[in-house]
């Protein structure tokens, strides 16, 4: 592996995460979003394995199902799930959290009729609140932490999610920079965090073993296509998918 990315970056801050950055760049990087996730985070496969048949348990029980996007950011995958699930006939709530204003002010603007309720609070504050959600998700939000966050935030999934717990994130690899780095060289000049971020986001991430060590026990690395990992947890007496590839 490339020097550069054979250890994890975990000291350089992303642009978009200082209070005083450029509005109109977050502005830009959040409507990004939109586009490049729906290329890059591969959620519908995520749907589709983990959180539709959760979806559909709680259909069967004659209630709404609930999910938890924790690190929401502006929203996107919050409103992609309400779609899915909508055309698949499952009647869901999704509640977004957030501990930046900027992000859950921004999403609630730009919901779409999506109806997901936009919360600025920690995961720590709603397991405090005695919260549970059938699924508890996130998108892009593990390599952000620092060990003793990264421990809080999967032990107040536990605590938090009835069924299952899925972290999505970036797989650290040197194929994936550089697809990257060719892929936004239009957005070079671009008034926008997406390329710079996004390239220090991979370098942050974790290998699938570097993840598989610090998870704790009860969750699993999943290794993904496209440059993906998850991290994944089902409450005892929830059954697995049949298929997948698992790397502990």
């Amino acid at each position: 592996m490339d020097p550069l990315l054979r250890h994890r970056s975990v000291g350089e801050p992303e642009l978009m995460d200082d209070p005083a950055c450029d509005p109109v760049a977050l502005d830009t990087t959040y409507r990004l979003f939109g586009v490049i996730n729906p290329l890059v985070a591969s959620w519908r496969p995520v749907y589709r394995r983990h959180l539709r048949p959760v979806l559909r348990a709680a259909a069967r029980e004659g209630r709404p199902a609930t999910v938890l996007d924790v690190g929401c950011g502006g929203g996107d995958v919050a409103r992609a799930l309400a779609r899915w699930a909508a055309r698949d006939g499952l009647d869901v709530r999704i509640t977004g959290i957030d501990p930046d204003e900027r992000a859950t002010r921004w999403a609630a603007a730009h919901d779409r009729g999506a109806g997901t309720t936009y919360r600025t609070v920690a995961s720590g504050e709603l397991v405090a609140a005695g919260e549970t959600y059938d699924a508890v998700i996130s998108n892009h939000m593990l390599h952000h932490l620092t060990p003793a966050e990264l421990a809080g935030v999967l032990a107040d999934s536990e605590a938090l999610a009835r069924r299952v717990a899925v972290h999505n994130d970036l797989r650290r690899s040197r194929a994936a920079w550089l697809v990257y780095w060719v892929a936004t060289l239009p957005l070079a000049r671009a008034r926008t965090f997406v390329r710079f971020d996004g390239l220090l986001s991979i370098r942050r991430s974790h290998a699938p073993a570097e993840l598989a060590a610090v998870l704790p026990p009860g969750w699993r690395a999943v290794r993904q296509r496209f440059f993906r990992l998850l991290a994944v947890h089902r409450a005892q007496g929830t059954t697995p998918p049949r298929t997948g590839r698992v790397r502990t």
